[in-house]
């Protein structure tokens, strides 16, 4: 196969978190697509998901009604 620079950064991040997970400095978990917290600020989401997330996130909804 040929070597691209354009894949060569992906093959050097592939072998290195091998490496640290097979000297047990991490420990990698899968978590499905739905469960994945990045979403709230890359996709657009119904309101219920979006809540939910941004509640696992710690993020209060503010209230505009407050008085000065």
């Amino acid at each position: 196969p040929i070597q691209h620079g354009r894949t060569k950064h992906i093959n050097v991040k592939f072998h290195a978190i091998r490496e640290v997970e097979k000297n047990g400095y991490v420990q990698l978990m899968y978590c499905r697509s739905e469960e994945q917290l990045t979403y709230i600020l890359t996709k657009a989401l119904p309101s219920a998901k979006f809540n939910e997330l941004r509640s696992k996130l710690g993020v209060l909804k503010k209230s505009f009604k407050e008085e000065c």
